[in-house]
């Protein structure tokens, strides 16, 4: 079973059980995520497309860490004017790990108390 998902302006595709780099999101660690904009379902043979979503499909996620990627140097030039600019940028990211693709009926049942 898979499911993409869209966060921080991007999509992912995920498993249970998979960890992904996403942007930052707010909270420590163990702390679960909810990703609720889900574009894909699949489970096999049956395949859910939404437009643009899902109706009810939501993703359960634990947050692993909170951390910065690589640091990257933005170089700015101009030839024969003198102008150079250097600047580091250092991202922000969330670790999460996929435990549960599911409906918001799962989680009456208590899907959302799932420990790791």
């Amino acid at each position: 079973m898979y499911a993409i998902i869209q966060t921080g302006g991007k999509q992912y595709k995920v498993e249970p059980g998979m960890t992904i780099k996403v942007e930052k999101l707010s909270g420590e660690v163990g702390e679960q995520v909810r990703f609720d904009r889900v574009l894909m379902v699949s489970d096999g043979s049956d395949i859910k497309i939404g437009q643009p979503t899902v109706e009810g499909a939501v993703v359960y996620g634990r947050v692993v860490e909170q951390g910065r990627g690589r640091k990257i140097i933005v170089f700015k030039y101009k030839r024969r004017k003198n102008y150079r600019r250097k600047k580091g940028h250092r991202q922000y990211y969330t670790s999460v790990r996929i435990e549960t693709i599911g409906t918001d009926a799962d989680k009456e049942h208590g899907l959302d108390e799932i420990e790791q």
